[in-house]
């Protein structure tokens, strides 16, 4: 099958039902999503499947076949970091880092539909677990993302 991540098209021989997860780490060596839970719950797996966030661990590579597939190494664009990247170095997000590719791109997803969101916005859009605790500098990266798109 076909499938288009970060605007590659990659041709695998796998089964229809390996989880998206899988095919990306095992298959083509893009190992910005993590495993964390296995059951669609925590988002450390979170792409972007045509600019929604996706829980790759429970979703299965044939329903991203034709798809455009967008993990955190697909994010920058012609060496520039996303808004949102560069927003989570200037406001120090990360902690241990594991989770944050998916909340990265999960904050992208929600800047897109929201591009002036309130706290309580973020607080329903940002349902990724973070064990670090970072939630606050998410919150406080996510709007300094917001105000540096609408400078540009």
């Amino acid at each position: 099958m076909k499938l288009n991540i970060n605007g590659q098209t990659h041709q695998l021989d796998v089964e229809p039902e390996m989880p998206l997860l899988w095919a990306l780490r095992d298959e083509l060596d893009i190992k910005g999503p993590k495993y964390g839970c296995g059951i669609a719950q925590c988002g450390a797996c979170t792409v972007l499947l045509n600019g929604e966030p996706v829980r790759s661990c429970a979703y299965p590579v044939s329903s991203a076949a034709g798809q455009q597939v967008v993990s955190i190494e697909g994010l920058a664009q012609k060496g520039k970091l996303h808004a949102v990247q560069q927003a989570w170095i200037d406001q120090q997000v990360p902690q241990c880092g594991y989770c944050q590719g998916g909340q990265i791109l999960a904050a992208v997803a929600l800047l897109k539909k929201k591009p002036k969101p309130t706290d309580e916005d973020i607080d329903a859009a940002m349902t990724n677990i973070c064990r670090c605790g970072t939630y606050a500098r998410m919150r406080t990266a996510i709007h300094a993302a917001a105000r540096q798109a609408a400078k540009s």
